[in-house]
């Protein structure tokens, strides 16, 4: 049986994928490569260092949640899903199952090891592509970098960093510049930074689909070219709502909303390119920090008040509320270190902050924002 092999890279990080199933490694390759370095490599040289397996085997499966539901176990949320959960302490094992999606997993922290079993391709290549990433995330968290709840966009190497709440305007700030001006969408919600040798703080994408609301795809007039390549037989990510999907389909611009939350439309890293003609930024160096709050029918403007970073701007203790390190690959806060966050906020500290107000007309948003920030 054939054997594929996806390297990632990122700074001082690198995880090898591996799975019989090429669709598995291809959908890696995909996700991870606009924003990190993913190629695949022979799978008879993956042999030592972290290694994520990938297996679509019905058997394997149903075996792996056999043994967990037999076991003693505690159930929690993971990226919106339950999550089954046992622990071998003596052999360093980690088992868990998610029965809805049916997906399971072990995980060997100490030997670098992580198995995901499913029974059908697409939900174990979306785990996959999860997981993975976290496998990176610990190893760049152990390496001096942090993650910041944050959008960001660069320009000439200067990295904008956007910071806020949910629905505070984090996507709509780093788009409205990139689709303006150009500027290189970096980051989309998460963000890695970590301090440099010169004083300042070096940025790294976190690569993940992008959540946008209807009305900000409209508002940037991308609806319609979503419309075409949906009926044109493309996809979007599979964790969107099929409601928005139908909206998609049927022209209706209108707001989703299920449960108080907007289901929105979920962009893969590549389509940005490939859609909307967006460039995508690997890395630069911060240079201000906007803290943005929409309005409707507000003019874009600078206010009064003064906003600076805190503890709730890092994907930190209870602010990492999808992703907790329940397969310990991160064994480190989920934000970085303690010292790496302190000096990550110190030298953050020094750039320039601007809190701003902002309306529904992006173009209006994206001259007023580049023209703040120094790039109009």
């Amino acid at each position: 049986m054939t054997t594929h092999a996806v390297r990632l890279e990122a700074a001082d990080a690198a995880v090898d994928v591996v799975s019989a199933d090429k669709a598995v490694t291809d959908w890696t390759t995909r996700y991870f490569g606009p924003w990190w370095k993913a190629a695949d490599v022979p799978a008879d040289s993956v042999c030592t260092g972290p290694l994520v397996i990938a297996e679509v085997d019905p058997g394997k499966y149903a075996d792996a949640a056999l043994a967990v539901t037999q076991a003693r176990n505690e159930s929690t949320t993971y990226a919106k899903a339950q999550l089954l959960l046992t622990r071998d302490v003596a052999a360093g094992v980690i088992l868990g199952v998610q029965p809805g999606e049916s997906l399971a997993y072990r995980s060997e922290p100490d030997v670098g090891s992580l198995v995901i079993s499913g029974c059908d391709t697409e939900p174990v290549a979306t785990a996959t592509a999860r997981l993975a990433r976290e496998v990176m995330r610990g190893m760049l968290l152990r390496a001096g970098w942090s993650v910041l709840h944050a959008s960001a966009v660069v320009r000439e190497g200067g990295v904008v960093l956007t910071f806020g709440q949910k629905g505070a305007g984090k996507t709509t700030t780093a788009l409205a510049l990139a689709n303006r001006y150009g500027w290189g969408l970096l980051a989309n919600d998460r963000v890695f930074v970590r301090p440099n040798e010169t004083g300042g703080v070096d940025v790294l994408p976190w690569p993940s689909a992008a959540a946008l609301g209807l009305g900000l795809l409209d508002a940037l007039n991308w609806f319609e070219i979503a419309r075409e390549r949906l009926q044109g037989g493309e996809q979007l990510h599979p964790t969107q709502s099929r409601r928005v999907t139908d909206a998609l389909l049927a022209g209706d611009r209108e707001p989703l909303w299920e449960n108080g939350k907007e289901l929105k439309v979920q962009v893969f890293p590549d389509q940005f390119e490939r859609w909307f003609s967006v460039p995508l930024a690997t890395g630069g160096e911060a240079a201000a920090l906007v803290f943005p709050r929409i309005e409707v029918g507000a003019d874009p403007a600078e206010e009064d008040s003064y906003r600076s970073l805190s503890g709730g701007d890092f994907m930190s203790g209870e602010t990492e509320d999808r992703y907790p390190d329940v397969f310990a690959l991160a064994r480190v806060d989920g934000g970085g270190t303690e010292e790496s966050r302190h000096e990550v906020a110190h030298r953050l500290a020094e750039l320039p902050h601007h809190s701003v107000v902002l309306g529904h007309d992006v173009a209006a948003n994206g001259d007023f924002l580049a023209k703040l920030t120094g790039g109009a």
